[in-house]
């Protein structure tokens, strides 16, 4: 624990850093093949609607003692009311069977509660029967779309007016949406079923992915106009620098959160099974997931690729550009020229060391130059004897 904070606070002061931006390209190779794992699920198997969003009927069949092979006996018995009808099985907890089919009348679905309770061995009242319209999904997939809409209307506004660039704004909802297609593709690539909790979950995970992506920006904009100020660093350098400052911190909330949202997952899939509390925790726990990866390594490295051909940018990157320029050919300069003025140096000093025979020369006596420059004889008497400026009067 002690070194990762010693990591943070490298980071932060920028002893090490990681080149986040720069290998913005590995990022979006990363990004791409999400995304087209998303639309492999999306196009080829397609989104798994749950019972309220396609309608039907549902079973319920509590304290059953024996759920070996429950999906045979569950299809056997709903066969025999219903032949013609699509069966979904899944068992809830330890003893509790939801059978889910398509839509049935008031007599057919009395005729299968009948039967199952015969075929698991319980009682008529531990048996339990609902029916859903599918008008009911469809309004609730309407809300949805029309929030999710409008939440990016103002997330956008919002943005645009905090950061005063609309390239801000483009960058965080492209993380966004990112997030958002993997989430939903994730959902359809492995088959687990779409409920309104999970529509909650989805809609959850914008808030999330977006609170995130603010935090890095804020710390970005605060470095990059810093830069713009000081020109002592590239526009991607500054930014660079910004996500690592966030870096950990981003992390660390992102475990934070993950942690309590595992727990949830781990205990309703091995205890409790599928219901409204799974679905919501499986939403939360892949979104999460996936949102802080492009908080990080999608959303800032695409705002800065927005931004580089900006004039002020362009301006900033130039000018570093030929102070780096000048220092690196300097430095080259003085270490092509440094060798031989130090051998001359350590020469003549060798040769004019002081000796018994010899006495050493006094404090005035000119030296001809130092390290490759000619010094004024001015300059050689020492500060005491600079020449005095003569008074206003006469200048």
């Amino acid at each position: 624990m002690a070194r990762f904070a010693q990591l943070g606070n490298d980071l932060y002061t920028g002893k090490r850093s990681f080149d986040i931006v720069g290998r913005r390209k590995l990022w979006y190779s990363i990004s791409a093949v999400l995304i087209l794992l998303s639309l492999v699920g999306l196009l080829g198997r397609g989104i798994n609607f749950g019972i309220e969003f396609r309608g039907g009927s549902e079973f319920r069949v509590s304290a059953v003692t024996d759920t070996s092979g429950y999906e045979d006996t569950a299809q056997e018995a709903v066969s025999l009311a219903a032949p013609d009808s699509e069966v979904s099985t899944t068992l809830i907890g330890t003893d509790t069977v939801r059978v889910q089919t398509g839509q049935l009348d008031s007599g057919p679905s009395e005729e299968v509660r009948s039967d199952l309770a015969d075929a698991f061995d319980v009682d008529d009242a531990q048996v339990s029967s609902s029916f859903v319209g599918p008008s009911w999904g469809a309004t609730v997939t309407t809300k949805a779309i029309q929030a999710l809409v409008a939440f990016l209307v103002l997330v956008s506004l919002v943005l645009a007016l905090y950061f005063r660039t609309w390239k801000m704004a483009a960058a965080a909802l492209v993380a966004l949406l990112h997030d958002v297609v993997f989430t939903v593709g994730a959902y359809a690539l492995l088959g687990i079923e779409v409920s309104p909790a999970s529509m909650i979950g989805f809609l959850t995970i914008l808030g999330y992915s977006i609170y995130d992506t603010i935090v890095v920006f804020d710390k970005v904009r605060e470095s990059t106009e810093q830069a713009l100020d000081t020109r002592r660093m590239t526009y991607a350098e500054s930014a660079n620098l910004a996500v690592n400052q966030t870096l950990v911190r981003s992390i660390n909330t992102s475990v934070v959160a993950l942690l309590p949202v595992a727990t949830i997952v781990v205990v309703g899939i091995i205890f409790i099974g599928p219901g409204t509390l799974l679905d919501l925790a499986s939403a939360l726990f892949i979104g999460i997931t996936v949102g802080t990866f492009s908080s990080i390594f999608i959303a800032t490295p695409l705002l800065v690729q927005l931004r580089q051909r900006d004039e002020e940018v362009v301006a900033l990157d130039t000018k570093v550009g030929r102070k780096a320029g000048r220092t690196a050919s300097a430095a080259a300069a003085l270490a092509m020229a440094s060798p031989s003025q130090f051998d001359s140096d350590s020469d003549s000093d060798s040769e004019s060391e002081p000796t018994a025979a010899t006495p050493s020369p006094t404090p005035s006596a000119p030296r001809e130059s130092v390290v490759g420059r000619t010094v004024h004889p001015y300059a050689q008497r020492g500060p005491r004897n600079q020449p005095k400026k003569p008074p206003r009067s006469r200048r």
